[in-house]
């Protein structure tokens, strides 16, 4: 059986700051057809279809729809801030190479 993602607390952490003050929208997690590497991630801000995988923490949730939750078994969802900017990130290990941008990727 495929491990689900996992959330670090410092992603958890980041979506408290974000969510601070205004309506609590969970980070959504998708993986698409596209990219320079032939899968995309896509991370936005959504509401929770019955039927997404809801991870939560520290109040706060990433949700992970059924078609893109293959492509993420055992993946970390992270947060990162560095002098080149802010993001979160998706440390992957089905996938076999990535793009530099990290937003794409092969399996």
């Amino acid at each position: 059986m495929n491990l689900p993602p996992k959330v670090t607390e410092r992603a958890f952490a980041r979506l408290a700051e974000i969510n601070d003050g205004g309506d609590i929208r969970a980070l959504r997690v998708a993986v698409s057809g596209g990219g320079c590497s032939g899968f995309q991630y896509d991370i936005r801000f959504d509401d929770a279809e019955s039927d997404d995988l809801v991870l939560e923490g520290g109040g706060q949730k990433v949700l992970v729809d059924p078609v893109s939750l293959p492509y993420l078994a055992g993946a970390t969802i992270d947060f990162e801030d560095e002098l080149i900017g802010a993001r979160f990130i998706i440390d992957n290990p089905n996938a076999s190479s990535s793009c530099g941008c990290g937003t794409s990727f092969s399996i």
